[in-house]
This record gives structure tokens, C-alpha cells and sequence, in this order.
């Protein structure tokens, strides 16, 4: 029997008193370990000035956090088991407020560095700890319900953190885009020490070391790869190659160890139940569109429509509108009224057709175009995000919830870098081959600079004013092919999510044991 199979489990939903404060405390600290993903993105620039660094330097501000996130995520169901779900919990939030406070006052990038990674190891329990605590908190037939509030925290997150980021810092300081964090972390660290229900502690439960060390080692490996792929050229560079050996191994001795290690610190069980293992691989793939599909809206926005910065961060608002909106109908909807499965094939659809009208995109679309797609395109993830969660949990074993939201997290934090990061690479080289297109053509050969009239002379590549405005007009072009392709890549990714709901199981009326 694994260390989980005897979970540290809350009291009955029905029993449990000051629900609705325990749920604004939980989604108090899902939030703060969102927004801090993303929220100090738009601070980049203010840090290099004031940490006295480059700007290739300055990013480590954002990686070291995501990989010590990542890392640290897996375990945190034996740690809630060994120690206790509600310790645990007040340990991370105290811990992720504190280190907030440290990364407001670095005084150099090591520092900086350092205090992020602290952040991020004391971070990676706050999502999926809240999650599970939702879990135990309500009642079986609510449960959509609660879970389309946790997933608004989810979703909204990463949408809010590059608004929020942007407007602390043109008002205050970048420092602040930490400091934010020191009153909601000691509301939400009070609320649970007074209203969270004592969870049972096993001293005795054993770490299981060897499965840590090699899984930390494959998505350490993955996510140094993956973020400093395009800056190092791929694989022309031998640090990109052994990095991918390393997590290929490590990723491979995990998963052997696994499956013959008496007792692994994520336990087979978990994968052995279908909606789950489906979810998961699912979760992946809608982290992938739902970060790399923002990643990409901001410089489009900023780059070729010209928006301030604080007009860019504000015109992502509407897609959280979108996705709070389908939530709490999806949540009402769910269940005895309709198939969940129906739900989410619905809201992968129409996904999909909302990034295919996104490769349609120019910068001279009207506002009223955008938000309208932004606000549909939430609506869509509002839709396969809470069937999806409750979904998942549906037929697992209550024993088995921390260690399910934990690698549910993590398979989002993946499918979210890898996102990031395939989308940024194609984004420079299909811009790349655009370019290298369109300049082939500018030949004396063409009839275009043959005219001796306004266009021809303006546009005269043997003239310097000619030349560069040229070249102005190519990289415009090349940079708006590129985003085509990008949002046409994505639009294919629902794809693989619509075949898994093949395998999915329509929940009973029953809750798992």
C-alpha cells in the first residue's frame, strides 16, 4: 500500500463549518501563486535597469520561479500526507509571503534569483492543496460548482498577472508587484489557521527519494531546455542537447520507477483510473493553448497594433470575463442536466474555431472585433476547464486527491512551457522564412521598381530611404505570417483532447471511496 492510499482526509463536506471562508481563503492563495507566474512580466524591463543586468539575464527572474514551481509540485501529496494537509498549507503560504517580500527587496540578480526559487519551492503547494481542500470541503453534487470557482483562479490568473504587473508598476514600483502579496497572504494564512479543519499527520510515512531526485532531474532538465532553447539555437547547441538526454532519462527512470518501487511517492494508482490519466493528458494540452495563446496576444497587441502597455495588458481582460462566465454556467449545467463530456466537447470546438479566427488577425482589426473573439475564446476554456476537473475526480478514490491535483498542476505547468516555447520558436522562424520570402523578391527585375512614380521612387531599394522603409514593410508582414501560423498551430491542438473524450466515463451520481 502506498504512502497515500492512507490520506489525510477533511471531515465530511456536510459537516464542515465556515465553508464559504475557507473558500476565499484557498482561492486567495491559488490566486497568488498564479498571478505570480506571470504578473512580474511587464516589470522585466524595470528590473534590468535597477538589478544592473542584461536582458537576456533579467528572464531568469521568471524561469527560476517556474522550475523550482515545477519541481517542487509532484511531492506535495506525501507532504500533505507526512505532515498534515492544514500544516502544510499554512507552512507554504507563510513561506511564499515571506520570500514575496524578499524578491521586492533584492538588491541584485543572484539575489533575486535565489529568492524566486525560494518562492516558487514554497508556491508549488498553494494550487493544488486548494484545490483538494475544495474537494473536501463540499458536498459531491456542489462540487462543479466549487471547482468552477478554483478554476476561475486558475484560468483568470495568468490573464490578470501582465494588467496587475503594469499597473503597479507605472504607479508605484516594480517592487511592488511583490509587496502586493503581504496582505492577502496574511488574511488567507489566518483564515485557515482558524477555519481549516485539522488533518491527520504520519510521521512514519517514508520519502521516497530515488523517484524524486530523477523526476526533479527530467523537468529541471525539460524546463532549462525549453526556455533556453531559441536564445541557444536548439540543437546546435550541445547545452540544449544534454539537457534533453537528461530529461528524456530522467523522465524515463521515473516512470520505471514507478511502476516496480514498493512504495513511490506518486502512487500507479492514480493513472490506473481512466478519466483521470485522460484529464491529465487533456489539462496538458489546454495549458498549452491557454498560456501560449496569451504569450503571444501581448506583442501582438504591443508590437504590430501599436497598444500602450497598459492598454495591451487591459485588452486581455475580456477573455477572464469569458471563461468566469461559462464556469458558473457550466457548473450549473453539469451533472444531472447534461454530460460533462458533451460540455467540454462543445467548449473545445468552439475553441478551436476562435484560434482559427485569431490566424485572421491584423493590426488593423477593430477593437470591437478583438474583445468579441477574446470574450468567446474564454467562454470556450470556461466550459472545458470545470467539466474536465470534475471529470477527473469523479471516479477517483478520496485517498488519492492531493496526489491528483498535484500532477494535475504539473501536467498544466509543462503544457504551458512547452506552449510558451514552441510557439515562440515557430513565431521567429516562420517570420524568419517569411522574411527571407518577401526579400527575394525586391530585385531590380521587379516591374514594381521599374515605375519612375510616387510608389516606385518611394519605395526604391537602391535609395537608403527606400531600402529601410522596405524593410520596415517586410518585417510587419513577415511578423503578422508568423502569428497566423501560430494561432492555426493552436487551433489544431483541441484535436488530441476531443479524441480523449472517448475514453472518459460519464460520472455517476455517487462519489468515489
Amino acid at each position: 500500500m502506498s504512502a497515500t492510499t492512507a490520506g489525510a482526509i477533511a471531515p465530511p463536506a456536510a459537516v464542515v463549518p465556515n465553508r464559504a471562508i475557507l473558500t476565499v481563503c484557498a482561492m486567495t492563495a491559488t490566486l497568488m501563486q498564479i498571478l505570480d507566474s506571470t504578473i512580474a512580466n511587464v516589470a522585466l524591463p524595470y528590473m534590468q535597469g535597477s538589478l544592473n543586468t542584461t536582458m537576456d539575464q533579467v528572464t531568469w527572474v521568471l524561469t527560476s520561479y517556474v522550475i523550482a514551481s515545477a519541481i517542487m509540485t509532484a511531492p506535495v501529496g506525501w507532504l500533505a500526507q507526512r505532515y498534515g494537509r492544514k500544516n502544510l498549507f499554512i507552512a507554504s503560504l507563510v513561506g511564499f509571503t515571506l520570500t514575496s517580500m524578499l524578491c521586492g527587496a533584492a538588491q541584485s540578480l543572484e539575489q533575486m534569483v535565489v529568492f524566486r526559487v525560494f518562492q516558487g519551492m514554497c508556491g508549488a503547494a498553494l494550487a493544488p492543496l486548494s484545490q483538494a481542500v475544495m474537494l473536501d470541503i463540499y458536498p459531491f453534487e456542489k462540487r462543479a460548482q466549487a471547482m468552477a470557482i478554483f478554476g476561475m483562479g486558475i484560468m483568470v490568473g495568468p490573464i490578470m498577472g501582465p494588467t496587475l504587473g503594469g499597473y503597479l508598476t507605472d504607479a508605484f514600483d516594480w517592487r511592488y508587484v511583490f509587496y502586493v502579496n503581504l496582505p492577502f497572504g496574511i488574511l488567507a494564512t489566518v483564515g485557515l489557521a482558524i477555519f481549516m479543519p485539522k488533518t491527520p499527520v504520519k510521521p512514519d510515512l517514508r520519502f521516497d527519494w530515488t523517484g524524486f531526485a530523477v523526476l526533479a532531474l527530467g523537468i529541471g532538465a525539460l524546463q532549462m531546455a525549453l526556455d533556453r532553447g531559441q536564445t541557444e539555437d536548439w540543437f546546435n547547441s550541445r547545452e540544449i542537447m544534454v539537457e534533453f538526454v537528461l530529461a528524456g532519462l530522467g523522465l524515463y527512470l521515473f516512470i520505471v520507477h514507478m511502476l516496480t518501487a514498493e512504495r513511490p511517492f506518486v502512487p500507479i494508482g492514480l493513472f490506473k483510473d481512466r478519466n483521470f490519466a485522460a484529464a491529465m493528458t487533456m489539462m496538458f494540452c489546454t495549458g498549452t493553448i491557454m498560456m501560449a495563446s496569451s504569450a503571444l496576444l501581448a506583442p501582438f497587441l504591443q508590437n504590430l497594433a501599436g497598444y500602450p502597455v497598459s492598454t495591451a495588458g487591459a485588452a486581455m481582460a475580456p477573455r477572464g470575463l469569458g471563461t468566469m462566465a461559462a464556469m458558473l454556467i457550466a457548473s450549473r449545467l453539469g451533472g444531472k442536466w447534461v454530460d460533462q463530456r458533451k460540455l467540454m466537447a462543445f467548449g473545445l470546438i468552439s475553441l478551436g474555431f476562435t484560434l482559427h479566427a485569431m490566424s485572421n488577425w491584423t493590426p488593423d482589426m477593430s477593437e470591437s472585433q478583438m474583445v468579441t473573439t477574446l470574450i468567446v475564446q474564454g467562454f470556450c476554456m470556461g466550459f472545458i476547464f470545470n467539466p474536465m476537473t470534475v471529470v477527473a475526480f469523479a471516479t477517483l478514490p478520496t485517498q488519492y486527491r492531493a496526489d491528483a491535483a498535484a500532477m494535475q498542476n504539473l501536467s498544466r505547468n509543462i503544457g504551458a512551457a512547452i506552449g510558451v516555447s514552441v510557439t515562440s520558436f515557430t513565431l521567429a522562424r516562420t517570420s524568419q522564412a517569411s522574411h527571407a520570402d518577401m526579400a527575394a523578391n525586391i530585385t531590380p527585375f521587379n516591374r514594381i521598381f521599374q515605375h519612375h512614380d510616387a510608389v516606385g521612387h518611394f519605395l526604391n531599394p537602391a535609395t537608403g530611404p527606400g531600402a529601410g522603409v522596405l524593410e520596415a514593410i517586410i518585417q510587419r508582414q513577415s511578423q503578422i505570417i508568423g502569428f497566423s501560423n501560430d494561432y492555426r498551430m493552436m487551433s489544431l491542438v483541441v484535436i488530441p483532447p476531443l479524441l480523449l473524450l472517448l475514453l472518459m466515463r460519464r460520472p455517476g451520481t455517487v462519489p468515489p471511496r
